[in-house]
């Protein structure tokens, strides 16, 4: 049998503790992600840029998730950090993740902040480490409004003075203009396998898509009801797609570093 799915009357296996954890979001978290939408929704009438950063190499999956993506919006600015990108080595992306002083240099190489009204959704599953801090701080300082996609369940556990924190202690549910709690819990492994000590099966990649997605949804939701056509992307596998996508391409891709 598979054990991450099939039911056992004993076991709560891998897929309702995902279905668990998403309906948790779904029930505390409509409205957050409804203020982040409109949000979203004002800036893109504004023509304002909207950057997605996963401040790390899972998180970063956040970004990656919604970049010249089926019915994604073509409005995101989804910022792709090399320093922080599992393709050059997971052991060197932690190491660039604990670098104090390092996010300010990703927001400097993707000018951020440069143009008034900017919002920046910040992921990181467990926003204690020194990049999300920076990336938050210096967006302040920027006058960047910030929506944090993370759980405070980190936050709370792990003490201050914890050599895997940014040097102030504070964490980036704290210091975010807008939290959306990604309801990942400590240790993000959620699935117990009897006689073994440690859990398997992460959950944070999927909460957090799940919350980029959801945030999509009720801003195409918001822009529709307000008779605004959304800027959303076809898929390029359709016929039609190319066509489809061309004039977001046009319109986005300037604003969109990775997008073209």
């Amino acid at each position: 049998m598979v054990y991450a799915i099939l039911p056992n009357t004993q076991e709560v296996f891998y897929r309702q503790k995902i279905c668990d954890l998403l309906q948790s979001i779904e029930q505390t978290q409509a409205e957050a992600i409804s203020r982040a939408a409109e949000l979203l929704c004002e800036a893109i009438r504004q023509g304002r840029r909207i950057h997605v950063l996963g401040t790390g190499a899972h998180s970063q999956l956040a970004a990656e998730e919604v970049l010249w993506r089926a019915g994604c919006l073509a409005a995101w600015n989804p910022i792709l950090d090399p320093g922080t990108s599992l393709l050059h080595g997971a052991k060197r992306s932690v190491n660039f993740e604990c670098m104090p002083g390092y996010g300010v240099r990703v927001l400097d190489a993707n000018q951020v902040g440069q143009t008034q009204g900017e919002l920046l959704i910040l992921v990181n599953a467990y926003g204690i480490d020194p990049m999300s801090l920076d990336v938050a701080l210096e967006c302040r300082r920027r006058g960047v409004y910030t929506i944090g996609v993370t759980s405070p369940a980190y936050g709370r556990a792990v003490p201050a003075d914890s050599p895997l924190r940014h040097p102030g202690g504070r964490s980036l549910y704290q210091e975010v203009d807008l939290l959306i709690d990604s309801r990942v819990p400590l240790g993000d492994a959620v699935l117990e396998i009897p006689g073994f000590g440690q859990p398997v099966a992460s959950a944070s990649t999927i909460c957090n898509c799940f919350v980029m997605n959801a945030l999509v949804a009720e801003t195409v939701r918001r822009l529709v009801e307000a008779g605004e056509e959304p800027p959303v992307f076809m898929s390029a596998n359709l016929p039609e797609g190319d066509a489809w996508n061309a004039r977001w391409e046009q319109k986005y891709g300037p604003a969109a570093r990775y997008m073209l």
